[in-house]
Order: C-alpha cells, then sequence, then structure tokens
C-alpha cells in the first residue's frame, strides 16, 4: 500500500529544480540565450562580422594546406557554399511559382524590394558555422580519404559554372537584380500622363 505513493515522491524529486535534469536544462537554456544575445548584437556590424568570417576561412585554409589533405571535407564544404549563395541570390518566391505580383518593372509598378530566399545574416551564420565544423574535421583523421584533388576542384568550377549560369539566365529572364539600393523614385513628368488619364473629360 505505501510502494504507490513513494513510486510518486521519487517521480516528483526527478522533477525538482534542484534535480540533475533540471540543472543541466536551466544551464543549456541560459547558455543558449546568452549565444542568441551575442549574435542578435552582431546584426548591425555587417562589415565586421564578414572580416571575421574572412578570418575563419584564412585560418581553415593554412591549415589545409599546411597538412596537405582532408580535400574530401573542402569538396563537400565547397558544394555547402555554392548551396548558400544559390540561396543568397535567388528571391524569396520563385517567380515560376508566383500568381501573384512580380518585381517592378517599369516607372508605374510600385516600389517592392528585393527580398532574398537567404537573408545576409543567415548567409553569415552559415558560411561561419560551416568553416568551423570542417576546422574541426581536419583534426579527425577519418575524415582525411585519399583523393587526387585536382579533379574535386575541376568538377567544383564547371559545376559553380553551370549553376551560376542557370542563376543569371533566371534574372534575365524574369528581369530582376539581386541587391537593393533604397527606394527608387520616378520622375514626375513622366507620371503627370498616366494622372490625368484619371480626370473627368468635358
Amino acid at each position: 500500500m505505501e510502494t504507490g505513493p513513494t513510486g510518486g515522491a521519487l517521480g516528483g524529486d526527478d522533477l525538482s529544480p534542484s534535480s540533475p535534469a533540471a540543472v543541466i536544462s536551466r544551464w543549456t537554456f541560459e547558455l543558449s540565450r546568452r549565444y542568441q544575445h551575442l549574435l542578435d548584437k552582431t546584426v548591425p556590424h555587417v562589415l565586421n562580422r564578414w572580416i571575421g568570417c574572412l578570418a575563419v576561412v584564412l585560418i581553415y585554409a593554412v591549415r589545409v594546406y599546411f597538412v596537405q589533405g582532408f580535400y574530401i571535407v573542402t569538396y563537400g564544404l565547397g558544394i555547402y557554399l555554392l548551396n548558400l549563395l544559390m540561396g543568397f541570390l535567388s528571391p524569396q518566391v520563385d517567380p515560376e511559382m508566383e500568381d501573384g505580383p512580380s518585381l517592378p518593372v517599369s516607372g508605374s509598378d510600385e516600389f517592392r524590394p528585393f527580398v532574398r530566399r537567404l537573408p545576409e545574416f543567415k548567409f553569415w551564420y552559415s558560411i561561419t558555422k560551416a568553416f568551423c565544423i570542417a576546422f574541426v574535421m581536419t583534426f579527425f583523421s577519418v575524415f582525411d580519404v585519399p583523393v587526387f584533388w585536382p579533379i574535386l576542384l575541376f568538377y567544383w568550377i564547371m559545376l559553380f559554372i553551370l549553376t551560376m549560369r542557370k542563376q543569371i539566365l533566371h534574372m534575365i529572364k524574369y528581369k530582376y537584380v539581386p541587391f537593393s539600393f533604397g527606394k527608387q523614385r520616378y520622375d514626375s513628368k513622366k507620371a503627370s500622363p498616366t494622372e490625368n488619364t484619371n480626370l473627368p473629360r468635358d
């Protein structure tokens, strides 16, 4: 008759604030919150973020150069970066799949800034994280698969050329540029005939 309450008490101890699981959960949540806070503070510092990313890239390049290996890791990293670049250059909504309004192409169209499928901050963060992970992988020999690296380099260059060619043709077809330079202003003289057409005639 006493075993039931005893079991319930044990279950309650597992969920108490002083239990190891609760302590680890609180510590993980606090660490994640502080990490996210640091990331949020870097959002407006675009130039400094990309300088830091370039430093990480150089460190990884020096590491691979001196160990003379891990070319498979570098190739996989290059494919991942190419995928990120395509997301950065592509619109959030593909014009081929969109039934609504497209990007403005004339002065009478409403201004709509280019919205990326992959925002700049996520683009930077994904690149930096990828290089950090690849750098750690270079310390484990299991990832150092022997391969003739010029073949991988040639294949990646060909893949880059074909992918960029397809992306550029997509830009030309739907008349968009993956960059916004502020709100475009049109000449009032060109807009005046359009405005006059709405006036009642005698």
